[in-house]
């Protein structure tokens, strides 16, 4: 099928799942684009593109679509590339300046305020830039390769990975593959999985191509995609990811709380 257009996030997180997309025997099945979680969702809404590694509250606000089954960026704890700094407290922000390419990262925020500390905050979205956010706010959410390289100087870092599993006990699933329900998914999914599984049994070859990009050794690489990346879209991240969705109703995030529909 050709033509097959895909919107890709461009962090490195994102990297295991298309790996044989760009080194396997999936290379050129796909029509790629490297974009940003947001603009990935936005691409995908308007039909630039088919599917999408899409931020997990976007699936939600899309109409006539589906999930691949058994891929999402998840994770089980601690996550790293999804940090909230701060220079007060958790319970005493009240504002926070969001990376503006953050959706899911942004609502995830506002759910644990609002449910677990009773707290609204004024959130203002922002360019990725710690530094300039913590001059505008009390807090910073940063996502992505932002987060993971992150070593400034900072009160209280937070990892919303680890909150989430604290106040719940669930896995937190950050981004899903979600296509539009009339291009054949099902069809499709044998490729999006072997892709995956190509990048998971070459670690090695992305940990030598993103590590000195982020300017970090490629065990730490191998470290974060290993033990802090969750590829998987198994019951336990199933069950998560239900959860965040009811809360999000809950907290007037999304009008309502939409079933998981599978390819």
């Amino acid at each position: 099928m050709p033509g097959f257009k895909i919107s890709v996030v461009q962090y490195l997180n994102t990297a295991p799942l298309v790996w044989g997309m760009l080194h396997g025997e999936q290379k050129g099945m796909f029509e790629m684009q490297f974009n940003t979680p947001a603009a990935c969702a936005d691409a995908l809404r308007v039909r630039q593109v088919d599917a999408g590694i899409i931020p997990s509250i976007e699936y939600q606000r899309l109409d006539k679509v589906q999930i691949l089954t058994g891929m999402s960026i998840a994770a089980k704890n601690e996550v790293k590339s999804v940090l909230l700094l701060s220079k007060v407290p958790f319970a005493k922000i009240s504002t926070v300046a969001t990376d503006n390419s953050s959706r899911t990262s942004a609502a995830l925020l506002r759910i644990l305020m609002r449910k677990f500390y009773s707290k609204w905050i004024t959130v203002t979205p922002h360019a990725p830039r710690p530094d300039k956010m913590l001059e505008r706010a009390d807090a910073a959410l940063v996502i992505g390769d932002v987060a993971l390289t992150f070593n400034g100087p900072v009160a209280e870092v937070y990892d919303l990975g680890a909150e989430w599993k604290r106040l719940t006990g669930l896995p937190f699933v950050f981004a899903l593959w979600v296509g539009h329900d009339d291009r054949n998914l099902s069809k499709r999914q044998p490729e999006f999985a072997a892709s995956l599984a190509f990048g998971l049994a070459h670690l090695d070859d992305i940990a030598a191509e993103y590590a000195p990009k982020l300017g970090l050794t490629p065990e730490a690489v191998k470290v974060y995609l290993t033990q802090n990346v969750d590829y998987s879209l198994d019951e336990e991240n199933r069950k998560g990811l239900r959860m965040f969705y009811k809360l999000a109703h809950e907290s007037g995030i999304i009008p309502a709380e939409r079933e998981l529909y599978f390819a």
